[in-house]
């Protein structure tokens, strides 16, 4: 994470502390990122292009040993009814954003995630840009396909939707929650800009509200993306599994995600696993006068408390996820990246 603000001048960069910018974005060349409009808020709403290394030997239908994450082969995937260039239909592009992002874009619609996003946000606007921990999940997703195949699962502060798009490809469900208005569109565009993904598979991708500041689900039908009793009720009857990425920045919001995921957990009515993604982040404090990683820290004693929780009602069984599956998307895998599992069973 960089903290950074651009100047009156397009190409001078100045360094604020209010503003924040993924490294994803920030080691992207600019050619890749096209501005394709204002967001409702007034800022620059960009469209990207990930590349997807689609291997069918690397998509296991257990986890079963893997080689290092660097060996990707590029096998085409099977084609869809979508054209072979360009955009697939009803995707909403135009011609000339085609023209930009056609450079790596040739081939199967199927290599390509196309993702709206803004860069150099607010603190509370991070969810707007894509983070390197949900590149990271969606590679656990695609390696473990038989965790997901034809489950409904939900997401917690999906931001841009993208880990969400790669589940619906195996799942039969997925729930993409967050909060914000201007980001549940920005959301729901980047699954319609994907449908070709999803299609495939049959996945269904429904945005909703999710507060996990707020003990109940908005079922308000005036507030957009709110909750059905019949999407509540299908929520709580067949999910399995529950995924984020980097939402563990701050202390408070951290507590509240856990203790998000305890109360879906205990209101599931089967037995759930849970995908934590998160990048340890040193920062230096002048608190400590030293090099510290302090959201990382309150994160993981968080899940230590989760793992000692003695309710009589569940068991949590948290256990580190070894990031040596394959890469099928391109982005520097670094070390500080990682994955956290967590089983929730009832005691018996």
């Amino acid at each position: 994470m960089v903290q950074l603000a651009r100047a009156a001048a397009m190409d001078e960069v100045t360094f604020r502390s209010d503003t924040v910018l993924s490294d994803v974005h920030l080691y992207t060349p600019n050619h890749r990122h096209l501005m394709v409009r204002l967001n409702s808020v007034g800022q620059p709403v960009f469209l990207s292009q990930f590349k997807l290394l689609w291997s069918q030997d690397s998509w296991t239908d257990s986890g079963a040993k893997s080689g290092d994450h660097r060996d990707v082969h590029t096998k085409e995937p099977p084609s869809a009814e979508t054209g072979s260039t360009g955009s697939p239909p009803g995707s909403g592009h135009t011609q000339e954003e085609d023209d930009v992002l056609g450079e790596e874009a040739q081939g199967s619609p199927h290599d390509i995630i196309r993702i709206e996003h803004t860069m150099a946000t607010p603190l509370e606007d991070v969810g707007k840009q894509v983070w390197r921990g949900a590149l990271l999940l969606a590679d656990y997703i695609l390696f473990r396909q038989d965790l997901f195949r034809g489950c409904t699962a939900l997401e917690l502060g999906a931001g841009t939707g993208l880990a969400s798009i790669i589940a619906a490809t195996v799942a039969r469900t997925v729930y993409c929650t967050d909060v914000g208005a201007d980001l549940l569109a920005m959301c729901q565009r980047n699954i319609a800009l994907n449908s070709h993904l999803t299609a495939t598979g049959g996945g269904i991708v429904k945005v909703k509200e999710l507060d996990w500041l707020k003990d109940d689900l908005c079922t308000d039908p005036e507030v957009p993306f709110s909750w059905s009793q019949e999407e509540i009720s299908d929520l709580y009857d067949h999910t399995t599994i529950l995924f984020a990425a980097e939402v563990f920045y701050d202390d408070d919001l951290t507590d509240a995600v856990f203790k998000t995921l305890s109360r879906l957990a205990h209101r599931l009515k089967n037995a759930c696993t849970a995908i934590l993604s998160v990048e340890k982040r040193l920062n230096f404090t002048l608190r400590h006068l030293d090099v510290t990683c302090e959201a990382y820290d309150h994160f993981r004693s968080c899940l230590h408390a989760l793992e000692h929780l003695a309710d009589g009602k569940l068991r949590f069984v948290v256990e580190p996820v070894e990031a040596s599956f394959p890469q099928l998307l391109v982005y520097e895998r670094i070390q500080q990246l990682e994955l956290w599992k967590i089983i929730a069973e009832p005691v018996t």
